[in-house]
Protein backbone atom coordinates (compact mmCIF):
# COMPACT_ATOMS: atom_id res chain seq x y z
CA UNK A 1 0.00 0.00 0.00
CA UNK A 2 1.65 3.62 -0.18
CA UNK A 3 0.31 6.02 2.26
CA UNK A 4 0.08 10.06 0.79
CA UNK A 5 -0.04 12.95 2.01
CA UNK A 6 -2.26 15.48 -0.45
CA UNK A 7 -1.41 18.80 -0.50
CA UNK A 8 -3.63 21.60 -2.44
CA UNK A 9 -2.37 22.71 -5.56
CA UNK A 10 -0.74 25.76 -6.69
CA UNK A 11 0.80 26.32 -2.73
CA UNK A 12 3.73 25.52 -1.34
CA UNK A 13 3.58 22.55 1.68
CA UNK A 14 0.31 24.30 2.28
CA UNK A 15 1.42 24.82 5.94
CA UNK A 16 1.05 20.99 6.71
CA UNK A 17 4.70 20.49 7.27
CA UNK A 18 6.40 21.62 9.92
CA UNK A 19 7.57 24.98 8.88
CA UNK A 20 9.06 28.04 10.84
CA UNK A 21 5.66 28.71 11.98
CA UNK A 22 3.03 27.18 14.81
CA UNK A 23 0.27 24.83 12.47
CA UNK A 24 -2.90 24.44 14.45
CA UNK A 25 -5.05 21.85 14.72
CA UNK A 26 -8.30 22.22 12.58
CA UNK A 27 -10.99 20.87 14.55
CA UNK A 28 -13.38 18.37 12.93
CA UNK A 29 -16.81 18.71 12.29
CA UNK A 30 -18.37 15.99 14.32
CA UNK A 31 -21.33 15.08 13.57
CA UNK A 32 -24.12 15.49 16.11
CA UNK A 33 -24.69 11.98 18.80
CA UNK A 34 -27.36 11.43 21.08
CA UNK A 35 -27.68 7.88 21.46
CA UNK A 36 -25.72 7.98 25.54
CA UNK A 37 -28.50 10.43 26.64
CA UNK A 38 -31.17 8.58 25.13
CA UNK A 39 -30.38 5.00 25.07
CA UNK A 40 -30.22 2.57 27.73
CA UNK A 41 -26.42 2.04 27.12
CA UNK A 42 -25.06 -1.53 28.37
CA UNK A 43 -21.00 -1.87 28.64
CA UNK A 44 -20.36 -6.05 28.55
CA UNK A 45 -17.64 -8.52 27.16
CA UNK A 46 -20.28 -11.08 27.06
CA UNK A 47 -21.65 -11.58 22.99
CA UNK A 48 -25.53 -11.84 23.97
CA UNK A 49 -26.81 -9.61 26.72
CA UNK A 50 -30.51 -10.79 27.77
CA UNK A 51 -33.61 -8.87 28.64
CA UNK A 52 -35.90 -10.75 30.04
CA UNK A 53 -39.81 -9.31 30.08
CA UNK A 54 -42.90 -10.66 31.50
CA UNK A 55 -45.34 -11.18 28.26
CA UNK A 56 -48.29 -12.27 30.15
CA UNK A 57 -49.47 -10.34 33.22
CA UNK A 58 -51.51 -11.68 35.86
CA UNK A 59 -54.53 -9.23 36.64
CA UNK A 60 -56.30 -8.18 39.75
CA UNK A 61 -58.95 -10.73 40.62
CA UNK A 62 -61.93 -10.51 42.92
CA UNK A 63 -61.77 -11.84 45.89
CA UNK A 64 -64.86 -13.23 48.43
CA UNK A 65 -64.05 -13.34 52.41
CA UNK A 66 -63.55 -16.78 53.53
CA UNK A 67 -62.83 -18.38 50.02
CA UNK A 68 -59.84 -19.75 48.43
CA UNK A 69 -57.96 -17.31 45.52
CA UNK A 70 -56.43 -19.05 43.13
CA UNK A 71 -52.84 -18.49 41.53
CA UNK A 72 -52.88 -16.90 38.19
CA UNK A 73 -50.00 -17.85 35.18
CA UNK A 74 -47.45 -15.66 33.83
CA UNK A 75 -45.03 -15.79 31.06
CA UNK A 76 -41.46 -14.48 31.03
CA UNK A 77 -40.53 -14.01 27.50
CA UNK A 78 -36.46 -13.44 26.66
CA UNK A 79 -34.70 -11.41 24.01
CA UNK A 80 -31.27 -11.63 23.25
CA UNK A 81 -29.30 -8.85 21.91
CA UNK A 82 -26.37 -9.70 19.87
CA UNK A 83 -23.43 -7.27 20.37
CA UNK A 84 -21.93 -8.77 17.08
CA UNK A 85 -21.34 -5.64 14.97
CA UNK A 86 -18.28 -5.05 14.31
CA UNK A 87 -16.67 -1.38 12.58
CA UNK A 88 -12.80 -0.72 12.40
CA UNK A 89 -11.16 2.49 11.38
CA UNK A 90 -7.56 1.90 10.34
CA UNK A 91 -5.12 4.16 9.48
CA UNK A 92 -1.59 4.26 8.61
CA UNK A 93 0.87 6.67 8.88
CA UNK A 94 4.32 6.35 7.43
CA UNK A 95 7.01 7.33 9.51
CA UNK A 96 8.69 10.57 7.67
CA UNK A 97 4.86 12.19 7.82
CA UNK A 98 4.79 11.47 11.21
CA UNK A 99 7.73 13.18 11.96
CA UNK A 100 7.33 16.11 9.63
CA UNK A 101 3.79 16.54 10.34
CA UNK A 102 1.77 18.50 13.06
CA UNK A 103 -1.18 17.37 12.05
CA UNK A 104 -0.73 13.43 12.51
CA UNK A 105 -0.50 13.05 15.99
CA UNK A 106 -1.67 10.28 18.16
CA UNK A 107 -4.54 11.49 20.50
CA UNK A 108 -5.70 13.14 17.60
CA UNK A 109 -6.20 10.52 15.44
CA UNK A 110 -7.94 8.50 18.30
CA UNK A 111 -10.10 11.31 18.90
CA UNK A 112 -11.19 11.28 15.09
CA UNK A 113 -11.49 7.32 15.22
CA UNK A 114 -13.18 7.78 18.10
CA UNK A 115 -15.67 10.88 16.47
CA UNK A 116 -16.00 8.44 13.61
CA UNK A 117 -16.99 5.36 15.63
CA UNK A 118 -19.58 6.94 18.03
CA UNK A 119 -21.16 7.73 14.52
CA UNK A 120 -21.88 4.49 13.17
CA UNK A 121 -23.55 3.95 16.65
CA UNK A 122 -25.76 6.94 16.32
CA UNK A 123 -26.35 5.52 12.69
CA UNK A 124 -27.65 2.47 13.44
CA UNK A 125 -29.39 3.92 16.50
CA UNK A 126 -31.61 5.51 14.24
CA UNK A 127 -31.88 2.82 11.56
CA UNK A 128 -32.95 0.39 14.68
CA UNK A 129 -36.06 3.15 15.55
CA UNK A 130 -37.66 2.54 12.02
CA UNK A 131 -38.82 -0.72 13.72
CA UNK A 132 -40.44 1.65 16.57
CA UNK A 133 -44.42 2.48 16.72
CA UNK A 134 -45.24 4.26 13.93
CA UNK A 135 -47.16 7.54 14.14
CA UNK A 136 -48.25 9.79 11.27
CA UNK A 137 -50.66 11.86 10.44
CA UNK A 138 -54.75 11.56 9.70
CA UNK A 139 -56.98 14.78 8.97
CA UNK A 140 -54.58 16.87 10.78
CA UNK A 141 -54.61 14.87 13.65
CA UNK A 142 -51.32 13.24 15.22
CA UNK A 143 -52.19 9.81 15.28
CA UNK A 144 -51.05 5.76 15.03
CA UNK A 145 -49.75 5.22 11.24
CA UNK A 146 -47.48 5.53 8.53
CA UNK A 147 -49.11 8.51 6.81
CA UNK A 148 -46.22 11.08 6.68
CA UNK A 149 -46.11 14.52 8.52
CA UNK A 150 -44.74 17.50 7.15
CA UNK A 151 -43.09 19.20 10.32
CA UNK A 152 -43.80 23.18 9.97
CA UNK A 153 -44.12 25.93 12.81
CA UNK A 154 -47.32 25.24 13.58
CA UNK A 155 -48.08 21.81 13.85
CA UNK A 156 -44.35 20.72 15.79
CA UNK A 157 -46.37 21.43 18.78
CA UNK A 158 -49.15 19.08 17.52
CA UNK A 159 -46.04 16.28 17.17
CA UNK A 160 -44.87 16.96 20.66
CA UNK A 161 -48.31 16.66 22.20
CA UNK A 162 -49.69 13.62 20.33
CA UNK A 163 -46.36 11.84 21.44
CA UNK A 164 -46.76 12.14 24.93
CA UNK A 165 -50.62 11.92 24.54
CA UNK A 166 -49.80 8.29 23.13
CA UNK A 167 -47.01 7.28 25.64
CA UNK A 168 -50.25 7.79 28.05
CA UNK A 169 -52.27 5.89 26.54
CA UNK A 170 -49.89 2.91 26.00
CA UNK A 171 -49.63 3.04 30.43
CA UNK A 172 -46.31 4.40 30.02
CA UNK A 173 -46.72 7.81 32.34
CA UNK A 174 -45.16 6.57 34.95
CA UNK A 175 -41.87 5.70 33.09
CA UNK A 176 -42.37 8.97 31.45
CA UNK A 177 -42.07 10.69 34.53
CA UNK A 178 -39.13 8.77 35.81
CA UNK A 179 -37.23 8.62 32.83
CA UNK A 180 -38.74 11.55 30.48
CA UNK A 181 -38.82 11.88 27.08
CA UNK A 182 -36.77 12.73 23.89
CA UNK A 183 -37.06 14.15 20.65
CA UNK A 184 -34.23 13.43 18.04
CA UNK A 185 -34.83 15.83 15.04
CA UNK A 186 -33.68 16.94 11.89
CA UNK A 187 -32.16 19.98 11.45
CA UNK A 188 -34.91 21.41 9.47
CA UNK A 189 -37.25 20.47 12.67
CA UNK A 190 -34.98 21.77 15.08
CA UNK A 191 -35.29 25.02 13.12
CA UNK A 192 -39.16 25.25 13.19
CA UNK A 193 -38.72 24.04 16.92
CA UNK A 194 -36.74 26.81 17.73
CA UNK A 195 -39.18 29.39 15.61
CA UNK A 196 -42.18 28.03 17.80
CA UNK A 197 -40.32 28.58 21.02
CA UNK A 198 -39.37 32.30 19.71
CA UNK A 199 -43.01 32.88 19.10
CA UNK A 200 -44.66 31.71 21.68
CA UNK A 201 -44.71 32.78 25.56
CA UNK A 202 -43.27 34.96 27.47
CA UNK A 203 -39.85 33.56 29.34
CA UNK A 204 -39.29 30.87 26.60
CA UNK A 205 -39.50 32.83 24.00
CA UNK A 206 -37.53 35.66 25.72
CA UNK A 207 -34.44 33.00 25.72
CA UNK A 208 -34.79 31.81 22.59
CA UNK A 209 -34.63 34.65 20.96
CA UNK A 210 -31.22 35.95 23.23
CA UNK A 211 -29.65 32.73 23.36
CA UNK A 212 -30.92 30.55 20.93
CA UNK A 213 -32.46 26.93 20.64
CA UNK A 214 -29.15 24.09 21.30
CA UNK A 215 -29.83 20.65 21.38
CA UNK A 216 -30.50 19.29 24.19
CA UNK A 217 -33.35 22.10 24.64
CA UNK A 218 -36.07 21.09 27.29
CA UNK A 219 -39.52 22.06 26.35
CA UNK A 220 -42.70 21.40 26.27
CA UNK A 221 -41.85 18.58 29.15
CA UNK A 222 -39.46 16.95 26.59
CA UNK A 223 -35.89 17.24 25.38
CA UNK A 224 -35.41 17.81 22.50
CA UNK A 225 -32.07 17.04 20.20
CA UNK A 226 -30.87 16.95 16.68
CA UNK A 227 -29.03 14.76 14.67
CA UNK A 228 -27.56 14.36 11.12
CA UNK A 229 -27.99 10.43 11.00
CA UNK A 230 -31.55 10.01 10.23
CA UNK A 231 -32.96 7.53 7.97
CA UNK A 232 -34.71 9.51 5.18
CA UNK A 233 -38.11 10.25 6.31
CA UNK A 234 -38.07 9.11 9.87
CA UNK A 235 -37.97 10.86 13.37
CA UNK A 236 -37.58 8.90 16.98
CA UNK A 237 -39.24 9.79 19.81
CA UNK A 238 -40.54 8.32 23.26
CA UNK A 239 -39.59 7.69 26.69
CA UNK A 240 -35.87 7.69 27.40
CA UNK A 241 -33.21 4.93 28.63
CA UNK A 242 -35.44 2.13 27.21
CA UNK A 243 -33.73 1.33 24.09
CA UNK A 244 -30.92 -0.87 24.36
CA UNK A 245 -27.40 -0.47 22.77
CA UNK A 246 -24.90 -3.31 24.09
CA UNK A 247 -21.08 -2.48 23.85
CA UNK A 248 -18.16 -4.50 23.91
CA UNK A 249 -15.98 -3.31 26.64
CA UNK A 250 -13.20 -4.52 25.66
CA UNK A 251 -12.54 -3.00 22.37
CA UNK A 252 -14.79 0.44 23.11
CA UNK A 253 -12.48 3.25 23.27
CA UNK A 254 -9.50 1.38 22.59
CA UNK A 255 -5.97 2.62 20.23
CA UNK A 256 -3.97 0.38 19.01
CA UNK A 257 -0.67 1.27 17.67
CA UNK A 258 1.08 -0.61 15.44
CA UNK A 259 4.67 -0.45 14.86
CA UNK A 260 5.57 -1.10 10.70
CA UNK A 261 2.77 -3.18 9.61
CA UNK A 262 3.21 -5.50 7.18
CA UNK A 263 6.58 -4.34 6.36
CA UNK A 264 5.74 -1.04 6.49
CA UNK A 265 7.72 1.63 7.20
CA UNK A 266 5.72 3.36 9.70
CA UNK A 267 2.46 2.88 12.51
CA UNK A 268 -0.84 1.73 12.47
CA UNK A 269 -3.66 3.11 14.36
CA UNK A 270 -6.46 0.90 14.46
CA UNK A 271 -9.95 1.35 16.20
CA UNK A 272 -13.02 -0.51 16.10
CA UNK A 273 -16.08 -1.06 17.72
CA UNK A 274 -18.92 -4.01 18.35
CA UNK A 275 -22.20 -2.98 19.45
CA UNK A 276 -25.36 -4.59 19.29
CA UNK A 277 -29.01 -2.66 19.18
CA UNK A 278 -32.44 -3.72 20.74
CA UNK A 279 -35.83 -2.31 21.43
CA UNK A 280 -37.60 -4.94 24.07
CA UNK A 281 -41.05 -5.78 22.88
CA UNK A 282 -42.55 -4.22 25.93
CA UNK A 283 -40.96 -1.18 25.62
CA UNK A 284 -42.35 -0.99 21.28
CA UNK A 285 -45.67 1.19 22.39
CA UNK A 286 -43.80 4.05 23.84
CA UNK A 287 -41.13 4.28 21.50
CA UNK A 288 -42.24 6.00 18.23
CA UNK A 289 -40.83 6.17 14.61
CA UNK A 290 -42.13 9.30 13.69
CA UNK A 291 -43.42 9.77 9.52
CA UNK A 292 -42.01 12.54 8.25
CA UNK A 293 -42.23 14.44 4.53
Amino acid sequence: MANTVTLTAGTVNDGVYRQEWEAKLQERLAYPQNWKEICNVVYSNARYVNVPYMSTLPSAAVGTRGTAYAYQDFTLTNQAMDIGTCYTVPMFVDRADMAQCDYLKQMEIAGLQGDLLNERIETAVLIAAASATDIGVNAGAIVLGSSAITVSATNIDDIIRGIKREIVKANGADLMGRNGIFFVWRPADFELLEAFVQANGFTSADTALKNGAVSGLHYMGADHYVSNSHSATHVFAGVKKLMTVGILTATYGKLIVNQDPGQLSGTGFVSRIDYGTLIPTNYLPVLFDINVA
